[in-house]
């Protein structure tokens, strides 16, 4: 006599393939607390940009309100975001425009 096997209901016309990475970006915030040389210094010691580059973004971030300082993949830039946080500085997560 033989023993019965079980086939499992598999779909076979399942798309396995990775979704693709999507951008997303920090975007940090003007606030009246933190000193424009502070702002500077946060985003060359962190990000390890330019004098020029982080003096730029700082001056984007005074003038517009805000800068986007960091694009990538939405786990990086959720660390990013927690660590402008840790700096005194206020920073958020938004998808990149298509």
């Amino acid at each position: 006599m033989s023993t019965p096997t079980a086939t499992p209901d598999i779909a076979e016309d399942i798309d396995l393939r990775a979704a693709p990475l999507e951008p997303w970006q920090v975007v940090v915030w003007n606030d009246p607390v933190n000193l424009m040389s502070y702002v500077v210094r946060v985003f060359r010691t962190y990000f390890g940009y330019s004098v020029d580059h982080a003096t730029s973004l700082m001056l984007a971030v005074h003038h517009d309100g805000h800068a986007i300082v960091a694009s990538g993949p939405r786990e990086t830039m959720e660390v990013h975001a927690q660590a402008m946080h840790e700096f005194g500085l206020w920073a958020t997560v938004r998808r990149a425009p298509q």
